[in-house]
């Protein structure tokens, strides 16, 4: 059934009021853009706990929302460096990888084959190579960092060492030694388990580092 001309101008007429209406109303609504953003991380009330296992060549004051776990990235429970361990802290998705070498003894290391593969072995822990190392592991981020700062710092318990904070999307944003320059060598690094980010991880990268400093300025060793 066709329809007349009549029906015809006044279904016209009730669709070109509806055009009218929501292009008024779509000119006149106040537009608010959305910012970019990420969720809100709820941070825990800071309290510590001291870390002394018999044996260990040092000690030190970590969080209690953090868990100290031994290290077996590089070795197996009979290891030739049994004193690296790891404080993990879930919440976070973090992880701080802790090394310690004896100067003067010997220590498991990676060593890079011809064919490019690494493999362990085992060698001398000389003084000087072991600052040189701690530096190149910092700069292997110069590629992807937008900074490398290195300083200089001395603790109240007589702990000398170097702090590194590595600016841009690095792996480790946070690396430090410490050392007797005589016995003792101890590294630190700051490693996350997720794509790194340095928006989204440097509230949790603030929060950590006060935890960082808190281990360093409560760092001794134990067997002067």
């Amino acid at each position: 059934m066709k329809k007349n001309k009549k029906q015809t101008q006044v279904i016209s007429y009730y669709l070109f009021s509806i055009a009218c209406y929501l292009f008024f109303i779509s000119c006149n609504s106040v537009y608010t853009s959305k910012k970019t953003g990420y969720y809100k991380i709820n941070f825990p009330e800071r309290k510590y706990i001291v870390f002394k296992k018999e044996g260990f060549p040092y000690t030190f004051e970590y969080p209690v929302y953090a868990q100290i776990i031994k290290d077996t990235t590089y070795f197996d429970e009979d290891a030739t460096n049994p004193y690296w361990v790891n404080i993990d802290f879930p919440q976070f998705a973090a992880r701080i990888f802790l090394s310690y070498k004896d100067i003067g003894g010997k220590s498991t290391y990676k060593v890079k084959q011809p064919n490019g593969i690494y493999k362990d072995s085992l060698g001398a822990n000389i003084f000087d190579y072991m600052v040189k190392d701690a530096f190149k592991l910092t700069n292997k981020n110069e590629f992807v960092a937008s900074s490398i700062k290195d300083s200089l710092f001395y603790t109240q318990h007589g702990i000398t060492g170097v702090f590194f904070s590595v600016g841009g999307n690095a792996a480790t944003a946070k690396q430090f030694f410490m050392s007797d320059t005589t016995k003792n060598f101890f590294r630190g690094a700051l490693y996350f388990d997720a794509t790194p980010n340095a928006d989204s991880l440097k509230p949790v990268q603030d929060f950590l580092q006060k935890d960082i400093d808190h281990l360093i300025n409560t760092f001794t060793w134990t067997n002067k």
